[in-house]
């Protein structure tokens, strides 16, 4: 997978670049790789590099047009999870909107709960709230759309999904993501080291608990 396609290179402040991606898995692999070459010593000054849905923000960027030329001939290898334990959070799943959700994969609930157990996630990237992980892995033809009314709460440790993302509410806010269950799983701790516990790249499996 080339990165060249579709690439765009923005600037983002004095020594830093916004690299706009043609999709999401892009994005991904570009991180993951932006990274191997960081460890390598291969990217020198370069000090923060944040992955979003389509972008990775790259900090410490000495000459942006050299790094733009450059990036857009890597070749990108598939993107694989982070080496290291699967992430295991435990779910219950009583979520308000599971029945709607096996409306739309025209299947059963408890279908619904043997599909997202059994499927292999990753974390893409986060955002919207700190420890909130956006996780990839459902097949396109499982993708849900968001609610077409937001709930103006969603309690803390809420298991959703929406578009082609899973992901679970760190603490209590507005929200439009189909509920499907509820973890009790610390997604955020200021007191950790690290405070969140999903990073991008983390592999994560959710596992039924009653």
């Amino acid at each position: 997978m080339s990165a060249g396609a579709g690439i765009r290179v923005l600037p983002a402040g004095l020594s830093a670049v916004l690299v706009e991606v043609a999709d999401g898995e892009r994005a991904a692999a570009l991180h993951a790789e932006l990274l191997r070459r960081r460890a390598a010593g291969e990217l020198p000054g370069v000090t923060e590099i944040v992955p979003a849905a389509r972008t990775v923000l790259v900090a410490g960027v000495a000459d942006p047009r050299a790094f733009a030329a450059e990036v857009a001939g890597w070749d990108l290898p598939p993107v694989a999870a982070r080496p290291g334990a699967v992430v295991e959070l435990p779910v219950r799943f009583d979520g308000p909107d599971l029945a709607d959700v096996a409306a739309l994969w025209r299947t059963t609930g408890g279908e619904v709960v043997r599909i997202v157990t059994g499927t292999p996630l990753r974390v893409a990237f986060c955002g919207f709230a700190p420890g909130f992980g956006y996780l990839t892995g459902l097949p396109p033809q499982l993708h849900v759309p968001r609610r077409a009314t937001p709930r103006t709460g969603v309690p803390a440790g809420s298991v959703g999904l929406a578009g082609p993302y899973a992901g679970v509410y760190p603490r209590a806010s507005p929200g439009g993501w189909q509920i499907v269950g509820t973890t009790d799983a610390p997604l955020w701790d200021a007191g950790r080291d690290p405070a969140a516990l999903l990073a991008p790249g983390t592999a994560v499996r959710f596992v039924a608990v009653r």
